[in-house]
């Protein structure tokens, strides 16, 4: 079974078109198969992206979107905070459509081919993942663990996951490196935020 965070240069595309609202601004994005949630926008990623702005009350210069899919994080982040976003993904269609999202969106971006971080060489003063569950654990451990060395010193990690997909036992793992805590539950989904301790 092909998965989101493979390429298959072979996959038919079928393009479509997704509409989001967040309070006055509507967001459009290309969609297509092969990538994350390819006809709505996936909820948990939603519900990170909302619980984020509802509380928001710094200046963010830079963000990270981690296994950005079609770009709907990074994209929606960027345009809202007025800041710089660079979006990864492994998948080569999906960086393709967030480039494309970009430029339908009116926002300049940075997008990105990489596996997890091999390609990212900054520091970011927050980074978003709504992390690929079917990649595996080690896969998704990485992605969160990881985190703490792309983020500037008062940089936060943002992620969101289901409970019946391992929440509790990732929030226990991230306290050795995180002071982590939960900002919200919803319909089975848990919005995180990190920051790393300070050694």
């Amino acid at each position: 079974m092909e998965h989101y965070f493979t390429n298959n240069e072979s996959l038919k595309s079928e393009l479509r078109i997704i509409e989001y609202k967040y309070q006055n601004q509507i967001f459009h994005f290309y969609s297509d198969n092969g990538v994350f949630s390819k006809n709505k926008i996936d909820y948990g990623s939603r519900l990170l992206v909302e619980t984020f702005l509802k509380q928001n009350t710094e200046t963010i210069e830079e963000l990270l979107d981690v296994g950005c899919g079609y770009g709907f994080i990074g994209i929606v982040l960027a345009k809202i905070l007025n800041c710089v976003a660079t979006l990864i993904d492994v998948n080569k269609r999906a960086v393709h459509l967030t480039k494309m999202n970009a430029k339908e969106n009116n926002i300049e971006i940075n997008s990105l081919l990489s596996n997890i971080y091999e390609n990212v060489e900054k520091k970011y003063d927050l980074i978003f993942t709504n992390p690929p569950i079917r990649a595996g654990k080690e896969v998704v451990i990485n992605i969160l663990d990881n985190a703490k060395d792309h983020l500037k010193e008062s940089g936060k990690l943002w992620f969101v996951m289901r409970k019946d997909q391992g929440a509790k036992s990732v929030f226990k793992k991230m306290q050795m490196n995180y002071e982590i805590r939960v900002e919200k539950k919803e319909k089975g989904f848990y919005i995180f935020s990190a920051k790393k301790k300070l050694t």
